[in-house]
C-alpha cells in the first residue's frame, strides 16, 4: 500500500531541485516540469521501494536522468527549442545575464544527452563520480572521461564562437596613424 502522505512530502520537499536539475537537463522550463511530473507518475506506484530505498532523492534523480536519457533518444529531433525568457529578481545587467544563459543553454543542447546529464550532475547538483555514475548508469572513470571530453568541446565551441570574423567591420587605413 502506498502512503500518500510520504510520497506528497517528498514531492513538496524535492519538487524545486529536481525542476531546476531538470531544467537545466532539457533547456525548458516546460519541459523541465513535465520531466519532472512524468518521473513522478512513474514512480508513484513503486513508491514504497522508493522510499525504502537507502537514499531516496538518488533513486528519484536516477530515474529522473533516465527519463531524460530515454526521451532524447526517442524524440524526434523536429522539435526546436527556444530559450525561455529568465524570470523574476532584479539584475544589474539583464542583457548580459540573458545573454550569457542563452549561449550556455546553446552550449549543453550541443552536447550529446549522456554528456550534459553528467556536467549538469557534476557542475549543479555537486554529485560525486561515483553517484553520477549509478544516476547514468556507467562507472566512475567513464564520468569523469565524460566530463573531460564534455568540457573540452565547450571550450572549442566557445572559443569558436568568441572568435573575430575574417571580416573587419571597418577598413583599415594602410601606412599607419599621421
Amino acid at each position: 500500500m502506498i502512503d500518500n502522505s510520504d510520497f506528497a512530502a517528498f514531492v513538496r520537499t524535492n519538487t524545486t531541485t529536481l525542476l531546476r536539475s531538470a531544467y537545466l537537463l532539457t533547456g525548458s522550463q516546460q519541459a523541465g516540469e513535465e520531466l519532472v511530473q512524468d518521473t513522478f507518475v512513474r514512480l508513484y506506484p513503486r513508491w514504497s521501494r522508493v522510499s525504502s530505498a537507502d537514499a531516496p532523492m538518488a533513486y528519484v534523480r536516477k530515474s529522473l536522468t533516465n527519463n531524460f536519457l530515454n526521451h532524447r533518444r526517442a524524440r524526434v529531433s523536429s522539435e526546436l527549442p527556444f530559450a525561455d525568457p529568465p524570470v523574476g529578481g532584479h539584475e544589474p545587467d539583464i542583457a548580459r545575464s540573458v545573454t550569457d544563459r542563452d549561449l550556455v543553454s546553446q552550449l549543453l543542447d550541443s552536447l550529446p544527452p549522456k554528456s550534459r546529464a553528467v556536467l549538469v550532475l557534476r557542475f549543479y547538483d555537486d554529485l560525486s563520480d561515483t553517484d553520477i555514475a549509478k544516476a547514468v548508469g556507467c562507472r566512475p572513470g567513464t564520468v569523469r572521461s565524460t566530463v573531460s571530453r564534455a568540457l573540452a568541446s565547450l571550450r572549442e565551441r566557445l572559443a569558436q564562437a568568441d572568435a573575430p570574423s575574417d571580416t573587419p567591420t571597418e577598413p583599415q587605413p594602410k601606412g599607419g596613424l599621421r
